[in-house]
């Protein structure tokens, strides 16, 4: 894997380590409901404070475009960041100019502070030099802990490393570390599985993936696409129809290239998308005209089990049918169920990633038993897809 800086190849005694993390929490009445991503960067700012650094926090938190929006402030995750770091947090109201010199001017060893929203200033996401150079001299090395937001060069998250001595913080360490075990330098065979409602959204990570893998699971809405291409007939199911071409030439790829496509052999249909609705399994081939597909079949699952337990890598993005709803979750939670217990027998890598699926291996009870699950969204979605990624390609540039 390519090369960069930790915490641990830095001298951050007596030095104010600007360091970016994902705040970009939910927050209801003014509450912080869900805590994950806060208490994900503890490591990274007790390991500063250890190693003599005080960690001064630069995050954004919704969409304010370049104007400030006090209900988009910072100031509101205060109380549940002291409750994660177990200390009192210092507040600044604004991220450069006086507030933010002042608060930096009176921290002392042991402090941690939080400067407001970044992108109350347009510079940030602009990536704006001038915008850059002002958080740059509030400090003296610079700690990016939000690979979340890595797939943004905006100020605060490629700018100022360009500015001061940098490296990654321990979730962005952790993290890239286990895609490269995934996709960069896996063992194998790998297996990859692929899921979601459209073909469209999703071609670059397939072509991306074609050449990467050696196993790869279609299912959800996709997988009717496909089937499409394959001219079997999908009843009312969700399918790309104008897409069948590039399914076929996906598919046409993989075969020349050694990549073997899984695709459902069995279904899961219903006339109605509700809980609970009327279904029926039936072969792949056999959708009644009145019905949709919405999940994979037991035999499909077994099928994929079976792949599975050959494989010794496993990269996972979306769900196999619609798993929101009962019982359209079967597959779902069984595949992940499986792939969780060759995990824990250490006979399967498996990372994980996006929204939809996070919230199936929650679902399924599995979460705690891949070997990583990345909350990144959108920055997983496109490494996955191959593309450089500005806040990660910056870190491997300042490496000596």
């Amino acid at each position: 894997m390519a090369k960069f800086n930790t915490i641990d190849d830095m001298n951050l005694d007596g030095k104010i380590v600007l360091t970016r993390v994902d705040l970009n929490v939910p927050v209801e009445n003014g509450r912080v409901t869900d805590a994950t991503r806060i208490e994900k960067i503890v490591p990274t700012v007790k390991d500063i404070q250890a190693r003599g650094g005080i960690p001064v926090l630069l995050a954004h938190f919704d969409r304010p475009k370049g104007k400030r929006v006090e209900s988009m402030s910072l100031k509101q995750i205060v109380p549940a960041l002291e409750e994660a770091l177990g200390q009192p947090v210092k507040f600044g109201d604004d991220c450069i100019g006086g507030p933010a010199k002042r608060l930096v001017a009176s921290l002392e060893a042991g402090d941690v502070a939080l400067l407001e929203n970044t992108r109350f200033h347009e510079g940030e996401e602009k990536n704006d030099s001038t915008f850059a150079a002002s958080l740059a001299a509030l400090g003296g090395a610079y700690v990016n802990d939000a690979f979340s937001a890595a797939h943004r060069a905006h100020a605060s998250t490629e700018g100022l490393a360009r500015l001061l001595p940098a490296g990654a913080g321990r979730l962005m360490e952790a993290e890239l570390k286990a895609l490269d075990a995934a996709l960069g330098n896996p063992q194998r065979p790998v297996m990859a599985v692929v899921g979601g409602a459209k073909v469209s959204t999703k071609l670059d990570l397939l072509m991306n993936l074609l050449d990467r893998v050696d196993h790869l699971v279609i299912g959800g809405g996709m997988a009717n696409t496909f089937l499409v291409a394959r001219g079997i007939e999908v009843g009312k199911s969700l399918a790309e129809r104008d897409m069948a071409d590039t399914a076929r030439a996906i598919m046409e790829k993989a075969e020349k290239g050694g990549c073997t496509i899984h695709l459902p052999v069995d279904i899961v249909v219903a006339r109605e998308f509700k809980a609970g609705a009327d279904n029926e399994v039936l072969p792949v081939d056999q959708c009644p005209a009145d019905a949709m597909i919405l999940d994979a079949g037991p035999d499909t699952v077994a099928a994929l089990r079976g792949a599975m337990e050959h494989c010794r890598t496993l990269i996972w993005n979306g769900p196999m049918g619609a798993f929101e709803i009962e019982p359209f979750d079967r597959a779902t939670n069984a595949a992940a169920q499986a792939a969780a217990e060759l995990t824990r027998k250490d006979e399967l890598v498996s990372v994980a990633g996006g929204g939809d699926t996070v919230a199936a291996l929650n679902k399924a009870g599995v979460a705690g038993d891949f070997t990583f699950i990345s909350t990144a969204g959108g920055a997983f979605l496109e490494w996955m897809e191959g593309k450089d990624l500005p806040g990660v390609a910056v870190l491997e540039a300042a490496v000596d």
